[in-house]
Formats: C-alpha cells, sequence, structure tokens
C-alpha cells in the first residue's frame, strides 16, 4: 500500500504566480491544504497579452512569500512536507527559471526529493484529484498556448491524439477580443459580448471539420473574423456582438465535430472499461460556457461522462502541479537530480509528429 504522502507544490509557467499544500493518503484520496494564486493580469493587461519579462519579475517578486503563505495556510513547515514540486515546463523560460531554480533551492536547504513536472500532465491528472478517475480517458486541453486532444493511459504515459497546426483555442479568443476592441484576457470579453450577439449573422468557416484526423486549425478563422470586420468598419456595439456570437459558435461546431470523432475512437479502442468513459476538459477556455454546454451534450450523446474540474482548477494553479507530483511518487517514479533543466517546450508525447513550432527547444506540441 502507497504511505502517506505530503508535498509542495510550484507553478510559475506563465502569468500566475502559485504554491500549494496538498496531502495523499493511502487509498489515494487528496486533500488540499492551501492554494495561494496571485495573477498578474492587471501587469500584462495594458498590453493585450503576456509580456515574458514583466511575467518573470513579478514571480521574482511574489513567490517566497507565497511559498510561506502555503505553508502557513496548511499549518506545515518544510520538515511537515515530503516532497518538493516544481512546473519544469512548458511555458516562458524566465517564469520556469524562477520556480524551478526555487524548488531546487529548497529541496537542497531542506534535504526533500524534487519533482520537476510537465505543467501538462498536472492538467492532465487534475480530474483523478476531484473526482477520483480511473485510467484510461481522455483529456481536452484547451488554454491560450495548447489545444490538444490526449489520452491518458496512465501516470507517465500519454498518446497525442490530436493538436492544433497553428494557433491555439484560447490564443485565437484573445486575437480576436483584441481585433475588436475588446479588453485583455479576451475569452472571457467574447464571450459576454457574444450573449448579445446573433450568431446568424456571419458564417465563419470550420476549419478541418469533416477530416478524419482529430487536430485542430484556428488560423482560418481567425483571419476571416479580421475580414468581416473589416468589411463593415466602423463597428458598431451590435456588430461587435454578431462577430463574437458568429465566431464563437464556429468554434462550438468544430470541437463538436472533432471532439465526437475522438470519442469514437476511444470506444472503438476501449469497448469495455468496466466503467462509463470520461472526457475530461481542462485549461482557461474551460471556463466558456457555451463550450461546456456543447461538450456535455456531444458526452451525453455517446455515453461519456463530461469531467471539467473547478474553474480554479483548471486554469494555472500549484494544486495541480503537487497532485502531478504525488501521482509520480505514488507510482514509485524517481525524483529528479538537481541539475533537471526547465525546458520552455516539452509536448507530453514525445513520440507524437510535430505539427507545430519545432525549434531548438524541441517540439511545441
Amino acid at each position: 500500500m502507497v504511505p502517506f504522502m505530503r508535498i509542495l507544490g510550484i507553478e510559475t509557467s506563465c502569468d500566475e504566480t502559485a504554491a500549494a499544500v496538498v496531502e495523499r493518503n493511502a487509498e489515494g484520496h487528496c486533500n488540499v491544504l492551501s492554494d495561494v494564486v496571485l495573477s498578474q493580469l492587471d501587469e500584462h493587461s495594458a498590453y493585450g497579452g503576456v509580456v515574458p519579462e514583466i511575467a518573470a519579475r513579478a514571480h521574482v517578486e511574489a513567490l517566497d512569500e507565497l511559498i510561506e503563505q502555503a505553508l502557513k495556510r496548511a499549518n506545515v513547515s518544510l520538515a511537515d512536507v515530503d516532497a518538493i514540486a516544481a512546473t519544469s515546463g512548458p511555458g516562458l523560460i524566465g517564469g520556469l527559471l524562477v520556480g524551478l531554480m526555487t524548488g531546487k533551492a529548497i529541496a537542497r536547504a531542506a534535504g526533500k526529493p524534487l519533482y520537476a513536472i510537465n505543467h501538462l500532465e498536472g492538467h492532465a491528472l487534475t480530474a483523478r484529484l476531484t473526482h477520483g478517475l480511473s485510467f484510461p480517458y481522455l483529456v481536452l486541453l484547451v488554454s491560450g498556448g495548447h489545444t490538444q486532444l490526449i489520452l491518458v493511459r496512465g501516470v507517465g504515459q500519454y498518446e497525442r491524439w490530436g493538436t492544433t497546426i497553428d494557433d491555439a483555442l484560447g490564443e485565437a479568443f484573445d486575437k480576436t477580443a483584441k481585433l475588436l476592441g475588446l479588453p485583455y484576457p479576451g475569452g472571457p470579453a467574447v464571450e459576454r459580448m457574444a450573449r448579445d450577439g446573433n450568431a446568424d449573422r456571419f458564417d465563419f468557416p470550420r476549419p478541418l471539420v469533416g477530416e478524419a484526423r482529430l487536430d485542430f486549425s484556428f488560423s482560418g478563422l481567425k483571419t476571416a473574423v479580421r475580414q468581416a470586420a473589416q468589411d463593415i468598419a466602423p463597428l458598431s456595439d451590435q456588430d461587435v456582438a454578431d462577430i463574437c456570437a458568429s465566431f464563437q459558435r464556429a468554434i462550438s461546431r468544430t470541437l463538436k465535430d472533432r471532439i465526437g470523432r475522438g470519442l469514437q475512437r476511444f470506444k472503438r479502442e476501449f469497448p469495455a472499461t468496466g466503467e462509463k468513459p470520461a472526457l475530461v476538459v481542462a485549461g482557461g477556455v474551460a471556463a466558456n460556457l457555451e463550450l461546456r454546454a456543447t461538450l456535455q451534450a456531444l458526452c451525453d450523446k455517446n455515453g461519456f461522462r463530461f469531467i471539467a474540474p473547478p474553474l480554479s482548477l483548471c486554469t494555472d494553479n500549484a494544486v495541480m502541479i503537487a497532485w502531478a507530483g504525488l501521482e509520480r511518487m505514488a507510482t514509485g517514479v524517481a525524483p529528479d537530480t538537481l541539475d533537471v533543466q526547465p525546458r520552455s517546450r516539452w509536448p507530453l508525447d514525445a513520440n507524437a509528429e510535430t505539427l507545430i513550432g519545432f525549434g531548438k527547444r524541441g517540439a511545441k506540441a
């Protein structure tokens, strides 16, 4: 039987600084003792997106205090913690350096093992923390940097079934919002405007719909939005609302086709898993209510459980990093050495074909 374990998690991959203390008992159940997150939204909103240098500086200024808060709220000291888990990639290299170096320093000073965690693995395993989900299951990861459909076979066992060949879905939302003069972050702004819009006004493209492959593409949709806005400029508030509603519908219909095909593939490959199969949605875009409703209806139609962890655990947080560390400890994965390096690019499925952004640091997705 796996012993009781407690871990300190650190997350600094983008524009949230976070620390958390999480426990896992012998039966695999989780207890979140503390969860501290500091958003950098105000620092970046004026620029319409995340500025890496500003993000890294903010992590440096805030992280030590947040770790102290997390330990204090959990009513534990470093002596009571069994290991340290810190995000090691993918993400902005400056932020990753801050979090991982801090994790290394704490691990060395306190004599604790260090687990360098893939941020995407944190998202992929969160549903096991919140819902006790068994393997295998599907994860749709939709965020500002990633759009992927991933088969989760087990801890450290991931197959990428689909990925974006251009923009991530969150990036498409942000760029559309900026084009229309809406505030950052773009996803919530577009969703708010879409509520008062006519989704039938513009027939925007739905890239890759109907194709057997499970990949995603959003750059053509983004271009169509720009052309529509230019054709009717200057835009009224109603024009903006109609564009947002039509854009969101195109996204919804695209996901319905892409994910629907993924669910059918899962049923073919796992015809009898012993329990109702599950689709998990994670990442900041998972907050969009229309997209959630589309995925819920799709799962209902195909006999799947639809699982969306609480929003606080869908966006960047240290709880998921701590939990990923605990999962790795429980399966007997050896800790990392203190010479482990951060990786701005770190795909979960190292064997998947590279479709976007391959450079000196490796595959982006």
